[in-house]
């Protein structure tokens, strides 16, 4: 079996790390797995973790009144769900939703912010590697969001 730290290591986010912070990060981490359909986490609830997902894919979604849930963005095994655990006030800003079964690791947020703290280098490169997923997804949001609603040009 796997251990969560060699988990950690075939992650591109976490690519560079000492094996002293694979191991730090890997210990607020634990395995857990999701049918299909099943919320992984709720917009506006307490984000308490992230995960890396090992199998299985996962739709980021927001509820539109007069749409219902719509995708924002497919994210699929190797990639990081979550971020919100980093910042405050610490709350989803999205759902996220099991497209198929899912098979994850969880890590503890309050785990990862006390050890943060503790290691200002470790916490430097969470808070700048998680920066860079926000960057990627709000780009990924925003070319979304002219594909739905134009360049508003009219023809």
């Amino acid at each position: 079996m796997e251990t969560i730290e060699a988990v950690l290591r075939e992650v591109q986010l976490f690519e560079g790390l000492s094996h002293e912070q694979l191991e730090t990060i890997a210990g607020c981490g634990q395995n857990v797995q999701f049918p299909e359909g099943e919320l992984l986490f709720k917009d506006r609830d307490p984000a308490e973790s992230f995960f890396v997902l090992r199998h299985g894919s996962v739709a980021l979604e927001t509820f539109v009144p007069t749409r219902g849930a719509v995708v924002i963005e497919t994210l699929e095994a190797g990639e990081v769900v979550g971020w919100s655990w980093l910042f405050a006030p610490y709350r989803w800003h999205f759902d996220a939703r099991a497209l198929s079964l899912v098979r994850a690791t969880s890590f503890d947020g309050a785990c990862l912010r006390g050890k943060a703290e503790s290691d200002p280098k470790l916490g430097y490169e969470l808070m700048s590697r998680f920066a860079q997923v926000m960057i990627r997804r709000l780009q990924w949001t925003r070319l979304r969001l002219l594909d739905v609603y134009g360049d508003g040009h009219r023809s």
